[in-house]
């Protein structure tokens, strides 16, 4: 079996980085107040675009490690997604009538998105590092 990461395409590659910039972008003007109502939607349009596109990046070997870190990195993608729903959450209420009172609401739903948000981006930037490093220390190309 191929002991590699599957690469992707171009246009997958920029649909990549396009993903993970309107990811930043978005977050930065939701947290800013500017245009939230449209902003939390297309921080959630990046983080899908970004975790589909890393999904197509598979693991094609047999290194427990590696398939390990591949799996922790979909949920850095899964947390993206639940912290882009919950910023529109934020800027919508959605979740608001499903609690009884208010102060529950707040407690446990409203500006969740940005524990989310960090759980994901602490998970995605500890798989990239730690794959990166498996993958030179076996004199593989990813």
């Amino acid at each position: 079996m191929n002991n590699s990461i599957k690469p992707i395409s171009k246009a997958l590659s920029i649909l990549f980085m396009v993903g993970g910039a309107l990811m930043v972008i978005s977050a930065g003007c939701f947290v800013f107040f500017w245009h939230r109502a449209l902003m939390c939607w297309i921080f959630l349009l990046g983080a899908v675009l970004f975790t589909l596109v890393q999904a197509q990046q598979s693991y094609q070997g047999d290194d427990l490690a590696l398939k390990r870190l591949k799996r922790i990195q979909s949920m850095a993608g899964l947390c993206f997604i639940i912290g882009g729903m919950l910023m529109a959450d934020t800027a919508y209420g959605f979740f608001r009538p499903l609690f009884h009172n208010y102060i529950d609401y707040v407690t446990y739903v409203y500006n969740k998105w940005v524990v989310f948000l960090l759980i994901g981006a602490v998970i995605e930037v500890y798989t990239v590092h730690r794959i990166d490093y498996l993958l030179s220390k076996k004199n593989i190309k990813g």
